[in-house]
């Protein structure tokens, strides 16, 4: 993988860093699993805004991917690496000797031709989804489920991983990107090795024009809001704050405490991310 720096011929070039895509191997991306992807612009089914600086943006179709990896004890031989607009990560096209295709989260190191499975009789090699109570401490993981059988929902990102620390029991501690160590179930899977795209936190946009193309619209500073529009809005001149920074609605940012104190995942958690 590897990032290239644009010649400045024009103003937008000048800083733009941009993916060299070294690992990609095709450009078409297998029709039977993609899937209508609708825009919603941030409305809700009233055409209320709920989610603000969304919208535009280039038309997608959404990419099938199996992140449940529950096709256990078979390999399948990976065919293709593709881009997928819809996530950071690079995205691998497994085959199994049945003739089903699916997409999987491609990790870092995975080539095409390669095989790859899921299960108790997976070996712990790059690829393969084993679940936390087969896997040997200290192994690089990306992929985690949280509940047994429902699906990765953890380190899916570009470059993201976790390690597994220690087993005890029925409960496995695991470190997370954020930094926090928590205790997730032993019978939950994940997949050996890091997130591909290790890269993508190096890529510069260049101008404006390019969020928009990825369909994020413009943010406006609250300091320069009404105080109709936002706790932080209002005053003569340019004010200092006053209060704690926050959110539109209220909630406190830049480090300030927003968790419940009792939510019933606190007891899972080991230790709390550090503050940067």
């Amino acid at each position: 993988m590897s990032v290239r720096k644009l010649k400045p011929i024009t103003p937008a070039q000048r800083f733009r860093v941009v993916n060299g895509f070294d690992a990609i191997t095709t450009d078409k991306p297998e029709k039977s699993l993609l899937a209508p992807k609708k825009r919603s612009g941030g409305r809700n089914n009233k055409g209320k805004m709920t989610a603000r600086h969304i919208g535009g943006g280039h038309k997608k179709r959404y990419r099938i991917i199996d992140f449940k990896r529950n096709k256990f004890d078979v390999a399948a031989e990976v065919k293709t690496i593709e881009y997928d607009p819809n996530r950071s990560a690079f995205i691998a096209l497994v085959e199994y000797p049945d003739g089903e295709k699916r997409y999987i989260i491609a990790p870092n190191g995975l080539k095409v031709g390669q095989h790859v499975s899921s299960g108790e009789s997976a070996a712990p090699e790059i690829g393969n989804a084993l679940f936390l109570s087969k896997i040997p401490l200290g192994t690089i993981i990306s992929c985690i489920e949280l509940s047994p059988g429902k699906g990765a929902s953890i380190a899916r990102s570009a470059g993201a991983f976790a390690q597994l620390m220690a087993r005890e029991g029925k409960f496995a501690t695991v470190k997370l990107p954020s930094g926090e160590t928590r205790m997730i179930l032993v019978n939950c899977t994940a997949v050996i090795g890091a997130v591909s795209n290790s890269d993508h936190q190096l890529l510069v946009s260049g101008k404006a024009g390019r969020s928009r193309w990825l369909g994020r619209r413009p943010r406006t500073r609250p300091v320069a809001m009404n105080p109709v529009d936002h706790p932080m809005g209002g005053g003569e001149g340019r004010t200092a704050g006053g209060r704690h920074p926050c959110s539109a609605t209220g909630r406190l940012s830049k480090g300030g405490k927003t968790r419940s104190r009792g939510k019933a995942s606190n007891k899972s958690i080991v230790r709390h991310r550090k503050k940067k």
